[in-house]
């Protein structure tokens, strides 16, 4: 039975998505790429470029991360960026076919001092005609207003993981600390982007565990990340198992049939992902990506490599905006009814 995606739902629960994440490979990518064509131009992606602008020293100990200061890595710290020098990594990033510009700081939470430096930046991203996106840690809803109040577009603040696995790898930090700052951003108008990291030694519970604490939220993320771990010497999860490349598209599967309407971002990992892999992902329902060599401190394929794969699979970058508009949503159901003519979809209860 096709999953009914017609408006998004909230209320999964975790046997009906465990039994999504049990579908054969096939149904169920058949599945998400129905629910994908419904609300998406199938063959566009959003593109976005992910640039640090304060490295490393973070107070938190998350275990994944080589920023965190309880961590051993070789990473050297460095201050807040100058806005000059932001701006102009956000014109390149633009030059390079960008359409979101985020900017992540390793901090607990924003200092005030800190605060007039990344309004500018803001301001500058947005004048460019980018939109702009920002991860700066916990925020308090007086924070999250003046973010908002600057033009901020998107604020991401990653769940990681489920709630029962979380305290595996972070301590410093609540779950309930992570929603808070979410509703606060919520709260000031900004749009939400939130996902998690899978093969941190998790189980498929904990990955539907995530799927739907994000799923079920009142409004769904508008921005779905789902990283592939980067195993970095001198953190606590530098050898920990690999994460099976099935396991990673159906999590991408799954999470395209619960928010239907969200762009669903291929983000860390994908140095590690062949382009048969990443082609998958895109069946699935992924339909973002970070373009460019570095995201934070990790590699990611280079930007010529991502435009080569793009060429291959018949894939165009999203313009800003799109895939959203009303004009282009009746385009894309007419084509899903000129493809049931056809009896290229099916109703797969016959």
């Amino acid at each position: 039975m096709l999953a009914n995606s017609a408006q998004p739902r909230h209320d999964w629960s975790p046997e009906q998505v465990q039994a999504l994440f049990e579908l054969p490979f096939n149904d169920l990518l058949f599945q998400a790429q129905t629910v994908h064509r419904q609300h998406f131009d199938p063959n566009a992606v959003q593109v976005s470029t992910l640039l640090s602008i304060k490295t490393g020293a973070c107070p938190e100990d998350c275990k994944y991360c080589p920023q965190s200061a309880h961590n051993c890595t070789d990473l050297d710290a460095e201050r807040l960026m100058k806005v000059k020098q932001v701006l102009k990594e956000a014109q390149a990033a633009k030059e390079k076919g960008a359409t979101r510009f985020c900017m992540g700081a390793a901090w607990s939470s924003p200092r005030p001092k800190d605060m007039p430096f990344v309004v500018d930046m803001i301001k500058g991203v947005k004048d460019m005609g980018l939109e702009a996106c920002m991860t700066l840690g916990m925020l308090d809803q007086d924070q999250a207003d003046s973010l908002a109040d600057a033009g901020l577009d998107y604020y991401n603040h990653n769940l990681d993981t489920s709630a029962e696995f979380y305290g595996s790898i972070i301590t410093t930090r609540t779950y309930q600390d992570r929603l808070d700052t979410l509703q606060n951003v919520r709260n000031s108008g900004m749009k939400v982007c939130c996902g998690g990291i899978l093969g941190m030694g998790e189980e498929l519970k904990d990955r539907i565990g995530l799927l739907i604490t994000l799923a079920n939220m009142p409004d769904h993320p508008e921005s779905v990340p789902i990283n592939m771990l980067v195993k970095v010497e001198g953190t606590p999860l530098d050898a920990v198992d690999d994460l099976e490349p099935f396991d990673f598209v159906r999590t991408i599967a799954v999470a395209r049939i619960l928010m239907p309407k969200s762009h669903v971002r291929l983000s860390a990992g994908r140095q590690r992902m062949n382009e048969q892999m990443q082609a998958l992902c895109f069946m699935a329902g992924a339909n973002s990506i970070f373009y460019g060599e570095k995201l934070l401190t990790t590699d990611n394929p280079e930007a010529d490599s991502d435009r080569q794969l793009f060429n291959k699979l018949g894939i165009n970058p999203e313009q800003r905006h799109g895939a959203s508009d009303e004009a282009h949503e009746q385009v894309l159901m007419q084509q899903i009814e000129d493809h049931k003519n056809e009896s290229m979809f099916y109703d797969a209860s016959a």
